[in-house]
């Protein structure tokens, strides 16, 4: 819920999605997850300007209503749940429905479309976006063959290396891979999905950013300022 702008990264990260037409989201909660809900609950006074009448009518008037054709549906994940058994505990809102996932600190240009049509095109059960950041993060084994992951190496000071991007592709069936709310998503099973060659890849060469730090926030501010925002794909 930190701010970029006037409104939270949450915002930029679902207005790139709805910008490529999805409108429909789950949200994951943990600490704090009531600041997501009233967010939302308040939508209107967040995005509109308000009229607050307080004579005898007594009424609120939404003017120039910008709100997005969204559908949010916000669910309690855990306090202490690992990232995989929060993916489980949406399953039941998922249903046997392929869905697309990614983190809540990172923003891209990414075309999405093109992620899916790869993830499509490879018939595996996960497809992640990697991306080439300038260090700090864990790196990928990509078999450049036939866009596989074949594994995982620790962080380290990349020298052109891929790492995970955080924008995915997700057949239900990777449900069957978390056991539970202790299960991180990205060593079991992600590690077990590439061993098994179930684990596809759409290389991201363009803008990527995530939000860590102090710094980073100062950074994606200055971008989102300066309008040279580079994950700011759609149209106000």
């Amino acid at each position: 819920m930190i701010e970029i702008g006037d409104a939270p990264m949450l915002w930029h990260i679902m207005k790139i999605y709805a910008h490529y037409g999805f409108n429909e989201f789950i949200i994951c909660c943990g600490y704090k997850g009531y600041m997501i809900k009233e967010y939302f609950a308040n939508y209107y006074i967040h995005r509109s300007d308000m009229t607050f009448d307080f004579t005898a009518e007594n009424k609120m008037i939404v003017h120039a209503n910008t709100v997005e054709p969204w559908k949010v549906t916000v669910v309690d994940t855990g306090l202490h749940t690992q990232t995989g058994g929060r993916i489980k505990r949406i399953a039941p809102y998922i249903g046997n429905e392929r869905f697309m996932m990614t983190y809540g600190d990172g923003v891209s240009d990414i075309d999405l479309t093109q992620l899916i049509q790869t993830h499509e095109k490879s018939e595996k059960t996960v497809t992640l976006s990697a991306i080439q950041p300038g260090g700090r993060f864990g790196v990928l084994n990509i078999n450049d063959r036939d866009g596989t992951i074949t594994g995982f190496h620790e962080k380290v000071q990349e020298d052109g290396v891929w790492i995970n991007g955080g924008f995915m592709v997700l057949e239900p069936e990777v449900f069957d891979y978390i056991d539970g709310d202790s299960t991180i998503f990205e060593r079991n099973p992600l590690e077990r999905l590439s061993v098994e060659g179930k684990l596809g890849v759409y290389k991201h060469n363009k803008f990527w950013a995530c939000m860590d730090t102090a710094r980073d926030k100062s950074a994606l501010e200055a971008d989102w300022e300066s309008g040279n925002a580079q994950w700011k794909v759609w149209v106000d």
